[in-house]
C-alpha cells in the first residue's frame, strides 16, 4: 500500500514522496544532498504520513586560491 509521506525540515516542507516502506525515527536519509536523521514519524491520516528530519549542517572550507599557476600577464 502506497503513503504520501511529507518530510519536513523544521515547519519547512523539503520533500513528499509516495512510498511503499515509511521511514523510521533515527534513520539516516540523504535528501537533495544534504544528509539527516530522521528524528519524529507521524501518521496524519490513513495514507499521509509527516517525517521531520534533523539535516547535519555542512561547513564549506574553500581553499586558497593558487596563484603561482595562472600566467603572468
Amino acid at each position: 500500500m502506497l503513503t504520501t509521506v511529507h518530510f519536513f525540515d523544521g515547519k519547512n516542507i523539503v520533500l513528499s514522496q509516495m512510498l511503499k516502506r515509511v521511514p523510521s525515527v533515527g534513520e539516516d536519509l540523504k535528501i537533495k544532498g544534504k544528509l539527516g536523521k530522521v528524528s519524529e514519524v507521524t501518521q496524519t491520516d490513513e495514507k499521509n504520513v509527516r517525517v521531520l528530519v534533523a539535516f547535519q549542517s555542512v561547513s564549506k572550507i574553500k581553499a586558497a586560491a593558487d596563484n603561482s599557476k595562472k600566467k603572468k600577464r
